[in-house]
């Protein structure tokens, strides 16, 4: 699995759920699963069954949250701009201007941060992409579904 940029909350977050999943979660599913067995035929036990997938599913997302734990970036969100650094990257929040004049501000976060309503954009997005290691003052062109897009980095903030 690549390198997941996530902020502290959101790891912190993954780890509740994680823990969540392998021990309240895995023991009703044991306990589903005992219960269904006890009902007969296993080949036509509808309970079994469903306990079954609700196991293997439960199992799968635990997998995932591992791998995101095991290779999550911590973004630093409260990191100081210094002269020397002045290139965008993951967890910096940038003001650009659109074509039309109107600007705007986004957050670049990892792919499990995004929110769009808090204007915070994926680094594996083609917006976030596009801002990555560029400089405020520089144009940027985005290949959107809706078109070519043109952003003027403005500010890192």
């Amino acid at each position: 699995m690549p390198t997941k940029y996530i902020s502290q909350e959101d790891l912190e977050k993954f780890k509740t759920e994680l823990q969540e999943l392998k021990t309240v979660k895995r023991q009703g599913i044991a306990e589903r699963i005992e219960e269904a067995k006890s009902l007969g035929d296993l080949s036509e036990n509808a309970e079994y069954i469903e306990a079954r997938e609700a196991q293997a599913f439960n199992e799968g997302r635990i997998r995932e949250l591992e791998e995101l734990v095991k290779n999550a970036v911590i973004i630093d969100e409260n990191k100081q701009k210094t002269g020397a650094r002045v290139v965008v990257e993951v967890g910096d929040t940038i003001e650009v201007k659109n074509e039309k004049g109107d600007k705007m501000v986004f957050t670049i976060v990892g792919s499990n941060g995004t929110d769009p309503s808090q204007n915070k954009i994926s680094n594996e997005s083609p917006l976030g992409r596009a801002f990555l290691s560029r400089i405020p003052g520089e144009d940027v062109e985005v290949i959107t579904p809706l078109g070519k897009m043109r952003y003027k980095i403005l500010a890192i903030k």
